[in-house]
């Protein structure tokens, strides 16, 4: 209890230095410094658990025949995490992005601490063992944690704290991928942090300080080796743009799958039962497509830098497809309609992960087919380099599951070192994008918190409204007044209360009407009456209810349609709980756009 003591009252000590010596926005770029440092540590610990787990385990493995461990080794990585998660964390840690959109918009940007260190070794063991999925999503919330967590010991103000949550998931992605600009390009695109001068600079301290780190500790090369072959010519704009397309089609494909699938898992609530159902799915997918296994990562390795069939047919090792060349297509499209199903399976049997590998996966299969079936069949006349396509794929498949294009572009190129083909993957991010949001809105991270309106976007009115709670606009201080209760008892009431609405409730304290004291004001003070009329008498039903679980954009919709001022807020149940007023609510807005547009 000592100790604790001294720790605060040092804190309290630096705090007051702090204050009187370094002013906010120097802090701030202070802070993104060290979580730049930090996220990047995570990241690179990570990676090496993620590659240490799987080279221990899979480095005896036959490359020319079936390997029987594969049935086994992804069962006992989500049991694992499944049990770590219930037994020593006690929280659920899956869908990392969209926790951190939820913390932005409705928790003050505030993450709980053990996401610094949860995910990292939860997603370790999963991907190490075989687990479909990718270690990026956790890393960015790893990231955001941090960054959440360093903001909240130093008392920093909520509008600082969303902005430290989105340096730690910059720096999670420039570190994990060595990919400073795509780092910060994620944070503006998918966590919709707002691009300012104020915002700018602190995001890209943060990305260039852990892309170093990460440089320092893990080498300067690019994560996948390219090599330009071929370099890109006019007469391919139409493949590109048809990849697009292509590319669109599989994100829907997949974004749509995904959800199903995952709605299927939450209908069990016994974590074994969904246990034994993703593991059983996960294990046989597995074991019938071996690439499947972790990241994929080496996949991507091989149909980047493949130049011949003999090459590409690698791929084929360790399952049962092994051998047979002229089988090539038909296992990579079967590899592309199941990924899906192996990465829900890992996620919904209690693994933890994320889908930008997963995305990449599927974007370098999905390039790579497209390529090598134009080729194979002579559509058009003209060579399409299946490396280049490929790579196009990637950036192609990340724009349209996470909506993110300008986040697809930058990522692949400073990836590969694939700046000779910005053009085309700008061409083939660009029409992917299109080709989703005529199907998807929003992306598989935005669209469960879409659905309950709970989502911040650039839109600063809708993000303003998001930011506001129902808590804070509801006023209790009204008379409530029963029904049977006669005109006496109703001035009586008047004369204790200083608002001019009365609620009228049953013996259930449910609503069922208004008094308004306009209406009443003619009879109010005539005594013959007082026992003549009754509330019922001369209540009237309110031109509409606010109900609790109602958005912000819900109430202001019911405040536009009725012309109202003032409406009464109840529960699901009808019960009364209080009013909402319109200029209540336009100071708050106010105020919300004032802290949400400062600089």
């Amino acid at each position: 209890m000592k100790v604790v003591d001294e720790k605060n009252s040092l804190l309290q000590g630096f705090l007051r230095w702090r204050e009187r010596h370094i002013k906010d926005k120097q802090f701030v770029l202070i802070l993104s410094f060290l979580v730049g440092i930090c996220t990047a540590l995570a990241a690179c610990l990570l990676k090496f658990l993620v590659e240490y787990i799987k080279e221990f385990l899979t480095e005896n493995f036959d490359s020319t025949g079936v390997n029987w461990l594969y049935l086994v080794y992804p069962v006992v990585g989500i049991f694992l995490t499944g049990l770590f998660i219930r037994k020593v964390v006690r929280d659920d840690i899956s869908h990392g992005v969209t926790k951190i959109l939820y913390a932005i918009s409705r928790k003050q940007s505030r993450i709980k601490r053990h996401n610094v260190w949860s995910s990292v070794f939860a997603s370790a063991i999963t991907i190490g063992c075989g687990g479909s999925v990718g270690a990026e999503a956790p890393i960015v919330l790893t990231g955001s944690a941090i960054g959440s967590n360093l903001g909240s010991i130093f008392r920093m103000d909520h509008k600082t704290l969303m902005l430290l949550v989105g340096c730690g998931a910059a720096g999670a992605v420039s570190g994990i991928f060595k990919a400073p600009i795509a780092g910060v390009v994620f944070t503006l695109e998918v966590l919709m942090i707002d691009l300012t001068m104020a915002s700018l600079l602190p995001l890209l301290i943060t990305s260039v300080t852990a892309a170093s780190v990460s440089y320092l500790l893990t080498g300067t090369e690019a994560m996948f080796q390219f090599h330009l072959d071929y370099p890109f010519s006019l007469e391919r704009i139409p493949y590109a743009i048809a990849l697009g397309i292509f590319c669109g089609l599989v994100a829907w494909y997949f974004t749509r799958s995904m959800n199903w699938i995952e709605n299927i898992f939450r209908r069990y609530s016994n974590p074994y039962v969904k246990f034994l159902i993703g593991g059983a799915m996960l294990s046989i997918l597995i074991f019938l497509f071996p690439p499947l296994y972790g990241e994929g990562y080496d996949t991507i390795s091989l149909l980047l830098n493949g130049r011949s069939n003999a090459e590409w047919d690698t791929v084929m090792n360790n399952s049962l497809f092994y051998g047979n060349s002229q089988l090539l297509v038909v296992y990579l499209l079967l590899i592309i309609l199941f990924k899906v199903f192996a990465s829900s399976a890992t996620n919904g049997g209690g693994g933890c992960g994320g889908i930008f590998a997963p995305s990449l996966f599927l974007g370098c299969i999905a390039g790579f087919v497209f390529s090598y079936v134009c080729n194979e069949f002579q559509l058009g006349g003209t060579y399409i380099p299946e490396k280049n396509f490929a790579l196009m794929g990637m950036a192609g498949l990340m724009s349209g599951v996470m909506h993110a294009p300008l986040t697809g572009v930058f990522l692949i190129a400073e990836l590969t070192g694939g700046y000779g083909l910005f053009l085309p993957l700008m061409i083939v991010s660009v029409c992917a994008y299109l080709t989703i949001i005529v199907f998807e809105p929003h992306s598989i991270y935005s669209m469960r918190l879409a659905k309950s309106g709970e989502l911040i976007t650039h839109h600063k009115d809708k993000a303003a409204l998001t930011m506001m709670s129902m808590e804070t606009v509801i006023e209790t201080d009204f008379q409530v007044v029963r029904p049977d209760m006669d005109l006496a008892e109703m001035v009586k009431a008047i004369s204790k209360s200083g608002r001019n609405l009365f609620p009228v409730v049953d013996v259930r304290n449910e609503l069922i009407g208004l008094v308004i004291l306009n209406d009443i004001r003619n009879i109010m003070f005539r005594q013959e009456l007082y026992h003549k009329y009754r509330v019922e008498n001369f209540m009237v039903t309110p031109k509409a209810c606010i109900i609790t679980t109602d958005s912000m954009e819900d109430v202001m919709d019911k405040f536009d349609k009725t012309g109202s001022w003032n409406l009464p807020v109840v529960d699901e149940d009808n019960k009364y709980i209080g009013f909402v007023s319109k200029s209540r609510i336009l100071s708050t807005y106010r105020q919300v756009m004032v802290d949400f547009s400062a600089e």
